[in-house]
């Protein structure tokens, strides 16, 4: 079946749906493949629960219900490619090491103060959560935002073919997901896809001109590009000013200044703020209007989140970590004013072969800040830390039974590690 056909039948669902458990009577179903399932396998049960049409790649599945094609995530992606070019509204895509969710997510904030805005929620930023996102685009949206995730070479390539961003922000370039890359330069390049792709299509490139490497980037690839520090041909001035535990930053423009008391905690925002408000006045919101929604916007999903319990002040940042966001948390931390702080840090994943020496680098960092009261959480950490002197745990269950029998209170608590440790498991015993 052609992709017009498939599209066809799009149209007159409800929406389209990959997981039988969400799935939504009269939702399109694709069954796609992972890594201990194939999707050809719950093809009945999502007809059985009123999906409209269910499109598999696995003939013995076939019925006279499904619709059998060569491969189900080619044509997701197809479909949404067809359905971005459609809807004919302008694209922002948004990629980068660190930074990039929160900026996206200040961005819509920003911007829905304009036009009706859909944006990339939660981690649907992959080869199958971007398709997603472009398809559940109501009809009526103005502009849209994406967010584009990566681990290996290519992956951004790919996802601006589907999405065909107008506009772009690299956000910075780090090394998470080394291993999926292969060295810094690895992941330098697969980064630069973005702007690769935005010289094709003679898009716009807003980018951080204080950043060597993206400015060094940028004059190789991009044709028209839009420095955070003039975005509009007035210049924009974002400093950071004295505050604890949430952001402040004060931002000059048109001869005005403007202070922002932003829900964000850590300086390491600062560059996602000048990013938010750069994009928000190159496509046409007021100043006013960016400040007040920088100033309601409240992190979520355990993001820079600052956290008040009845034991506890909590600095929840366990969505994810690498060195470079590790080292600017503690950097943070470090800067408030508190007399009883305590470190909860778990493994940085996907570091590859360097994965040892970046644990150490981190646990020196500590020495440096002279940070007493430090938990260290999984296998790495506790194979590198055993000298420390920090207490060192091996998975997140052994420190929940810890602090279920040793409870904390009074302190200031930073939470900092990759997803995969889970450390948001042990929120509810601080």
């Amino acid at each position: 079946m052609k992709t017009d056909q498939l599209y066809s039948l799009f149209k007159a669902s409800k929406g389209v749906s990959t997981d039988t458990r969400t799935l939504k009577n009269g939702d399109m179903f694709f069954a796609l493949w992972g890594g201990n399932y194939n999707g050809n396998q719950y093809a009945a049960e999502a007809l059985e629960k009123g999906a409209s049409v269910a499109v598999i790649d696995d003939p013995q599945y076939e019925t006279e219900k499904t619709i059998l094609v060569d491969d189900c995530l080619f044509e997701l992606q197809a479909l949404a490619a067809h359905h971005r070019k459609e809807l004919k509204v302008p694209v922002l895509g948004i990629t980068g090491t660190n930074g990039k969710t929160t900026t996206k997510e200040l961005i819509a904030a920003i911007l829905s103060k304009k036009k009706k805005i859909h944006y990339t929620q939660g981690n649907f930023n992959n080869h199958i959560g971007v398709p997603l996102t472009i398809l559940s685009a109501p009809v009526d949206t103005e502009m849209m935002i994406i967010e584009m995730g990566a681990n290996h070479i290519g992956e951004i390539r790919t996802l601006c073919l589907i999405a065909k961003p107008d506009y772009g922000i690299i956000t910075n370039v780090g090394t998470a997901h080394i291993e999926g890359f292969g060295s810094f330069e690895g992941v330098v390049r697969a980064k630069s896809e973005m702007y690769e792709y935005l010289k094709k299509v003679n898009g716009i490139a807003i980018y951080n001109d204080k950043d060597q490497i993206l400015t060094e980037r940028i004059f190789r690839y991009v044709i028209r590009a839009v420095p955070y520090s003039d975005p509009t041909g007035t210049d924009l001035i974002i400093n950071q000013l004295e505050s604890d535990l949430n952001l402040k930053v004060s931002a000059e423009y048109e001869h005005r200044t403007y202070t922002i008391s932003t829900n964000l905690f850590g300086q390491y925002n600062l560059e996602n703020i000048k990013a938010a408000v750069a994009a928000g006045l190159f496509l046409g919101v007021n100043m006013p209007d960016i400040v007040d929604a920088i100033e309601k916007y409240v992190p979520g999903n355990n993001r820079s989140q600052i956290k008040v319990t009845k034991n506890n002040t909590l600095i929840c940042d366990s969505y994810n970590a690498n060195p470079k966001s590790m080292m600017s948390a503690i950097d943070s931390f470090a800067n408030i004013s508190s007399d009883n702080k305590l470190l909860i840090l778990g493994d940085m994943l996907e570091l590859g072969e360097k994965s040892p020496a970046e644990h150490e680098n981190i646990l020196n960092y500590l020495k440096e800040k002279e940070f007493k009261q430090v938990y260290l959480v999984g296998p790495v950490f506790s194979s590198v830390a055993k000298n420390s002197g920090y207490r060192l745990f091996s998975n997140v269950a052994s420190i929940k039974d810890y602090l279920s029998s040793k409870p904390e209170k009074g302190k200031h608590i930073l939470i900092k590690g990759s997803r995969g440790i889970g450390l948001e498991r042990i929120y509810d015993l601080l």
